[in-house]
């Protein structure tokens, strides 16, 4: 079977119970994009070496991972559409809240993940993610968005940005 993620053969079996799992979530209370996002996580601590996903059950870090995207995107606040609170997450894959949130806890610590952090923030909230938009130019931070829109392509060049905000401002006009 042909994986969006790349996957390691030894760890196939693994990803594939704990992304069905989360796909059982987020067809519940989430929606696709998070489940992408999802996917996308549980790939890259499958290629962690040693992967983390070699011990402990499907459903933990099934519910660590949701919970840990979760975080990023601000899931549990009641002003965000779909939202859910942590205490759901955890029932729903029949795990101990202190269990779920410390694997989930050891995820973002071993990726580095934080509020707001790009790379697992929600493609359609990238464009209101501060964190995305803040280069250094000459020595400054600046959010990019508000710089010419040559600068912006470039800065899209180097992947600095995962898009040119001048450019997409144009099309939605």
């Amino acid at each position: 079977m042909p994986f969006p993620e790349k996957v390691p053969k030894a760890l196939a079996d693994k990803f594939v119970a704990i992304t069905a799992l989360t796909d059982d979530f987020c067809a519940q209370h989430l929606n696709d994009e998070y489940r992408q996002v999802i996917h996308r996580l549980v790939g890259t601590l499958a290629r962690k070496r040693p992967s983390p996903l070699l011990k402990g059950k499907e459903s933990i870090w099934a519910a660590a991972v949701v919970h840990a995207i979760g975080r990023i995107n601000f899931l549990d606040d009641p002003a965000q559409t779909p939202h859910c609170k942590p205490t759901v997450i955890f029932d729903f894959f029949g795990v101990v809240e202190s269990t779920g949130q410390t694997k989930s806890r050891e995820i973002q610590k071993l990726l580095d993940m934080g509020p707001l952090s790009p790379e697992w923030t929600l493609p359609s909230r990238l464009a209101d993610n501060p964190m995305v938009w803040m280069l250094e130019v000459d020595g400054l931070m600046m959010d990019i968005r508000h710089a010419p829109v040559e600068l912006q392509r470039a800065a899209f060049e180097q992947g600095l940005i995962p898009f040119v905000p001048g450019e997409q401002s144009d099309k939605s006009r």
